[in-house]
């Protein structure tokens, strides 16, 4: 793919070197914007600065315009974009080193899905502290974003969410290509709840798939995990338009659907009996459902808000039920009339 004209940004960074974040700063390159990445190990950071990522993005060719570094002080040094793509449970200790570091006016953004245990913090909530940065400077891109898929040129869309519309519009502008289309949204909360839950009902519906249950089942999972999300983000203060959008159904439909989400995948092995140390070895890259499903759980209990599927996910992760027992016991719960605030029938 060739580059289009200059993004608003002269230079950014990508801190992760993982599949999305490398993915995320080829469409930056690809947009015009000069980038570097950095990767924690060097022999890393020198495969990706000769055009390549094999370990995670095998047999794509990455973009001119795209360095890299193994150095975290000099791959953000001078960097109007910053944007981290690491695992969320890790975020706050990685970018400790860069608080006070970062470019006058610089941006944040979060390419992260999960909810930080022991504070039920976003990762926007994180940058902030990490770097800090206030609310004006952050911003967020989630939606149905295979990173595989997209580092193949193949067609997709997402959602750019900050408070400010102008920094929500200037980063879209830095990553649209003529194969990745994204959207701007105001509704910070709403946007980065979806990206952490929808990661938990992966890991559900995964389950379900390695029972060897049918699609009625994953069905079912996929459109009650919606009701979860959106009555955990209503209780919040989300707009209810979020949950229908592509960083709401978008994104849990195509990282239900896909053997390439690591959630799903994950899921699977556990449905098939491994425990979740085994399910870890057994996937590619971090499946950050699992990591944030007890910070998700957490933060749903702290507002009263009753999350059925995601209670079976963290029981079967920690150990104390099995993915028949969680099943089971979702089926024989009281009915009730569908809808996200629906009572109990008599």
């Amino acid at each position: 793919m060739t580059c289009t004209t200059p993004g608003p940004f002269a230079r950014a960074a990508v801190v992760g070197s993982g599949a999305w974040g490398t993915a995320f700063a080829a469409l930056l390159a690809q947009a015009g914007t000069p980038t570097t990445v950095w990767a924690r190990r060097p022999e890393v950071a020198a495969e990706i600065a000769a055009g390549r990522n094999e370990r995670y993005l095998p047999g794509v060719v990455l973009p001119g315009l795209l360095g890299a570094t193994a150095d975290l002080a000099q791959a953000v040094d001078g960097a109007g974009l910053v944007v981290v793509a690491v695992p969320s449970q890790s975020a706050r200790q990685v970018l400790a080193p860069l608080q006070g570091r970062l470019a006058d006016g610089a941006a944040a953004v979060s390419l992260m899905k999960g909810i930080e245990l022991g504070t039920g913090l976003r990762m926007s909530e994180v940058l902030g502290q990490a770097l800090g940065l206030g609310t004006e400077h952050l911003a967020v891109v989630s939606g149905p974003n295979l990173a595989d898929e997209i580092a193949a040129g193949q067609p997709a869309a997402t959602v750019v969410a900050a408070q400010d519309e102008a920094l929500a519009a200037a980063v879209a502008a830095s990553c649209a290509t003529s194969t990745f289309r994204p959207y701007t949204n105001t509704d910070v909360l709403g946007v980065e709840l979806c990206g952490a839950v929808k990661n938990v009902i992966a890991l559900a519906v995964g389950i379900a798939a390695g029972r060897g249950l049918g699609d009625n089942s994953k069905a079912a999972l996929i459109t009650r995990g919606l009701v979860e999300i959106t009555r955990l983000g209503l209780a919040l203060g989300a707009r209810p338009e979020t949950f229908s959008g592509l960083a709401g159904m978008g994104d849990l439909v195509a990282t239900c659907s896909s053997p390439l989400s690591r959630n799903q995948s994950f899921g699977r092995h556990l449905g098939e009996g491994m425990t979740a140390e085994q399910a870890s070895a057994a996937s590619r890259g971090v499946a950050e459902g699992a990591r944030s499903a007890r910070a998700v759980l957490d933060l749903a209990a702290s507002h009263g808000v009753e999350m059925p599927i995601t209670a079976g996910v963290v029981a079967v992760v920690e150990g104390r039920a099995t993915a028949e027992e969680v099943t089971d016991a979702l089926l024989t719960r009281p009915r009730k009339a569908e809808g996200v605030n629906a009572a109990p029938m008599p």
